[in-house]
């Protein structure tokens, strides 16, 4: 596989995934780049690659005056290829990310949802085609549960920090997230690993031993 010097985003989803990205952040010294809590997918099929649109949760127990105000902000303002991080620190007070959001979102351009807690509406999101990765499911609706305090600012998962406008890559391994002032050569390490395992994999299959094709390639 050939190294291109623009990689887009499309490229990406055809071509990388989570563990990859990782071994290429690990690489250049940024090793801790994905939330080891779990974030499996919920409703999503393949790799989901974007941009990072960060929103801040928390849990309250009263009678919000302005319920979901600045979650429909966030997705009002989002723009081709983002996806939206909802930090809520793991809570399942309720389900912060349902259909309609989705569709809202997705009429956006968005292509999926983070989310560190708790998603509804599984059966529906699927049917839409709509990328989500979350801690868990619950039925209870936000409002006066659970609202956004902040948009657009550094949220960390884990002790893993996103910000606003970082690519995110996640699969059925994990979320990892790319800090933008060294994206192009994480993704340049990437591609290159892609191509450089590829190999690998071709001389094994045609009987070359393990030992020898790590010798020969340097990777695994």
């Amino acid at each position: 596989m050939s190294e291109p010097t623009d990689i887009t985003i499309e490229m990406m989803r055809e071509k990388l995934y989570a563990a990859v990205v990782s071994d290429a952040l690990d690489g250049l010294g940024y090793k801790n780049q994905s939330p080891r809590v779990p974030l499996p997918p919920q409703t999503a099929e393949g790799v989901l690659v974007g941009r990072c649109k960060t929103t801040q949760w928390e849990d309250i127990d009263f009678e919000d005056p302005s319920p979901y105000e600045l979650e429909l902000k966030a997705i009002d303002e989002c723009q081709p290829d983002d996806v939206l991080i909802c930090a809520a620190d793991g809570s399942t007070h309720s389900g912060v990310w349902g259909e309609l959001l989705s569709t809202a979102s997705k009429n956006r351009g968005c292509v999926g949802a983070i989310i560190h807690g708790a998603v509804r509406d599984i059966s529906k999101i699927r049917a839409l085609g709509f990328s989500v990765y979350a801690s868990g499911r619950c039925v209870y609706d936000s409002m006066n549960r659970q609202r956004v305090i902040s948009i657009d600012q550094p949220v960390q998962i884990d002790g893993v920090t996103f910000c606003s406008g970082d690519l995110v890559i996640a699969d059925e391994d994990g979320v990892v997230v790319v800090p933008q002032e060294i994206e192009s050569q994480a993704i340049q390490n990437a591609w290159k690993k892609v191509h450089d395992e590829n190999v690998t994999r071709d001389a094994i299959i045609n009987g070359m031993l393990a030992t020898e094709a790590y010798k020969k390639y340097g990777v695994l």
